[in-house]
């Protein structure tokens, strides 16, 4: 672990494994952004193809949720997600490859190694 004068702390990994991270990271904050505003949506058209379908599948169960709780629910889920997709995204950025990050911080680090 690196940290910088801000405070930062960054995960140095090979570049493999940052290549990795950075990419599933990335994919799926895209992912749960997406789903969250599909799931805000229904929650707020009442005519959403997804909510028609959230209401037949409960229907199938016996289930029939008044239509604010369904829309609360909706909403709830949906901004869930969308903040575990930020999150995922956030924790994705803390790592970095050897040799990448400030000049100044790099130049330390060689300096100290020989």
């Amino acid at each position: 672990m690196v940290r910088d004068a801000d405070g930062r702390r960054d995960v140095v990994v090979p570049m493999r494994l940052y290549k990795t991270v950075t990419v599933f990271s990335t994919l799926i904050a895209i992912v749960s952004v997406i789903l969250g505003f599909v799931l805000l949506d229904a929650a707020t058209i009442r005519l959403s193809l997804l909510r028609r379908l959230v209401i037949a599948v409960l229907q199938a169960v016996g289930i029939s949720p008044p239509t604010t709780v369904l829309s609360a629910a909706l909403a709830i889920l949906g901004l869930g997600i969308i903040a575990f997709g930020a999150g995922v995204y956030v924790l994705g950025t803390r790592f970095r490859a050897r040799g990448m990050g400030n000049p100044q911080e790099d130049a330390d680090e060689s300096s100290d190694n020989g």
